[in-house]
Formats: structure tokens, sequence, C-alpha cells
């Protein structure tokens, strides 16, 4: 479905930049709840098809996929309004939270918000993948695919093998052999060798403490948005070499700190890119590492966003992204168990799971109002625990 107002498409994720807590694959699910379930915009198919294009690229799939969809239903400016929807909300929460960090030197007590959004976020990505897997997962081949790269993620295998591995598995035995699938890696090659240029321009820093300048933060965060790929625990990895290690601008748990702002927020993880950049240098240091840090989002779904359209035509392009497909259903299955095992650790997180999986699959209650209601349940859980 093409056509869409823009201000719709600026609506629908602005408030899932407002609602959209638990990482990707909740993200994901919401998206698909929104644009697919209850608006139309894209098929199951189409919305599979663009899932699997931004786990091909670097950066922060979930954002991809916003900016993708946006760009598929209103053109450029549904491309823009889409991203920049889904981001703002979260950057404006997390810089709101680092002014208070830098303030008190402590964060707000929001444990038991999280606590009780989890466990609705796992009926959430259940329902996702129920729907997403029967468009995905059409025949038994995929469905074995699935069930394959499930195991190799939960056996701790990158998510980039997975899928791709799956992909063209699933190229070289429907598509009639890998010689003809040399421009299914055409994004790959394209979002690698953006992102090395990104990593030369960035360079390494002089030595430790290095004072902190505005070019030199928006550099390091450019670097991270292009070459990233995998979870906030990658995240973490990247900027505890750079900022700690390298250039001495934060202590280690300064950092961790910011890293747990950016998942216990709503939207994208990246935005513990705002929260480091305000403690080191003010708003405008906030400004700069979250426009810096998903820029490349933006550059890399601009240049790939074409090619899925076509990739889709090819028999063997069509065929490497249904297992990529297949891989991403598995993906989301795998993230949605391990949330589950952190999520219902008591009686009260139990039923919280179990109302809103009465409330998704048999009522189709609109997810944002039971993430609500389960922050509700579970803020009302700390003060009475307290």
């Amino acid at each position: 479905m093409t056509g869409v107002p823009v201000r719709e498409v600026a609506v629908v994720f602005l408030r899932l930049g407002l609602t959209a807590f638990g990482g990707p694959a909740a993200h994901v699910a919401l998206m698909e709840e929104e644009v697919v379930r209850r608006r139309g915009w894209l098929t199951r198919a189409e919305f599979l098809d663009l899932l699997g294009a931004a786990h091909l690229i670097p950066g922060p799939n979930s954002t991809e996929l916003a900016i993708h969809v946006g760009g598929r239903v209103a053109g450029w400016r549904g491309f823009l309004a889409a991203g920049a929807g889904f981001i703002l909300p979260a950057a404006l929460i997390v810089a709101a939270l680092a002014w208070a960090y830098a303030a008190f030197g402590a964060l707000p007590p929001i444990a038991g918000v999280l606590a009780g959004v989890k466990p609705v976020l796992i009926a959430v990505v259940a329902q996702a993948v129920w729907t997403l897997g029967r468009a995905a997962l059409r025949t038994r081949g995929l469905g074995a695919v699935a069930a394959g790269a499930a195991a190799l993620a939960a056996a701790g295998v990158h998510e980039l093998a997975v899928l791709f591995g799956a992909g063209l598995l699933v190229g070289a035995t429907r598509g009639g052999g890998l010689r003809r699938s040399a421009g299914v890696l055409a994004l790959l090659v394209l979002a690698a060798a953006l992102a090395g240029a990104v990593v030369v321009l960035a360079g390494e820093p002089g030595g430790a403490a290095e004072p902190v300048g505005l070019a030199a933060l928006g550099l390091v965060f450019l670097k991270v948005g292009a070459v990233l790929f995998g979870s906030g625990y990658v995240l973490l990895a990247y900027l505890r070499a750079d900022l700690v290690e390298r250039r001495g601008w934060l202590t280690e748990g300064q950092l961790l700190d910011a890293v747990a702002v950016g998942q216990v927020t709503p939207g994208p993880v990246f935005t513990t890119a705002t929260f480091v950049g305000y403690l080191l240098a003010g708003p405008a240091g906030a400004v700069v590492a979250t426009a810096a840090i998903f820029l490349p989002a933006f550059v890399f779904v601009a240049l790939s966003g074409p090619l899925v359209p076509r990739l889709r035509r090819s028999a063997v392009a069509g065929a490497f992204l249904d297992g990529v497909n297949a891989a991403s259903v598995a993906l989301m299955t795998v993230v949605g168990v391990q949330l589950a095992r952190s999520a219902v650790v008591d009686v009260t997180t139990a039923a919280v799971a179990l109302t809103a999986a009465v409330l998704v699959f048999r009522y189709r209650v609109n997810s944002a109002w039971l993430v609500l209601g389960g922050g509700a349940v579970g803020l009302a859980a700390q003060v009475i625990s307290s």
C-alpha cells in the first residue's frame, strides 16, 4: 500500500517511539501489529522482506525497519518521518534522564515500570512470531531452516552468520546454485565499503584521556553506527573500547549506566549515544552523538531500499530472502524465549504475561495500552513492596 499520508506515518512512529520497550524483537512485533494487522499498509510478505533487508546492514535493525516502512508507504518524506518519529521520543526521554543523572548522580527509580512492561512484551513478541512465522515458513524446508537457525542462535553463533547462512542455503537449493546469486551480496558489499570509509575517517585516538570535542565525539558514534551488527551487548563492547579504554572519556560505571538507560527506555537502544553525549558535552553533545550514530542507518536504508523489490523479482535472490526471513523469525523466537526467562520471575509477572497473552491473541487489544498497563502494574508493585 503506497500513498499513505506522511502525517499518519509520523503519528504512528511517534507513538511507537514512546511505547516500544523491550529491544528490537519487541519493536518489530509492535511495528508488525501497527502497519500490517491494524492498518494494512504492507502485507506480511512485504514486511518480512523489509525486516530481512534491515538485518543485512549494520546499525539498529528496528530503526532501519521503521525507515524502510516509511519510505515504502510514503516516499522520501515518509522515510524521514518514520525514522525521526521513532528516534526522537526515545532520545528526548534519555536526554531528560541524562540531565537527572548529571544533576543528582543517580538514575530515577524506573525498575518497577520495566518489570511490569517486560511480561507484556513476551505476549506481543509471541503474537508477532506466530503471524510472521505463518507467512515466512510456508514450506517444510523453510521450517527446517528456521529450526536450524534457532538452534545456532541459541548456541551463540553470530546472528549475521545465521542470517546469511540460511539465505545462501535456501538460495543454493531452490534458486539453482550460487553462481547466479552474486547480486544478492551487493547489499552487504555496499554497506561494508561505506562502513570501512567511516572507520578510516574516524581513525584512532591519539592517546588516553584525549579532550572531548564535538567533532571527535561525532566521529566515534558515526563509526559505531556504521559498523555495528548485533545487540546492546555488542554496543557495550564497542563503546567500552572507544570511550573507556582508548579515550578515557567515561568510567566503567558511567558506561554501564548509559547502556542500561538505552535498554530500559522505549525506542532504539542506540539512544545510549544520547546519554553519553549529554554526559560528555551537554545538550550539544547529546544532539551530535544521537545524529551521528543514527545517520548511517538512514544512508544504508536509502541505498538498499530500492534493491529489495528487485531482489524479490529474481528467483535466486527471492529464495535468498526467503531463507533470511525464516532465520529472522527464528532469531525473534530465541530473543523472545530469553526475554521470558528474565521477565517472568514471580507470580505477579506471570499473571501479567498470561493476561497480556489472552488480550493480544483473543481480543486483539492494542499493544500500546498493554504496555502502559503493564508499566502501571509494575510501578504499583514497586511502591507496595517498598
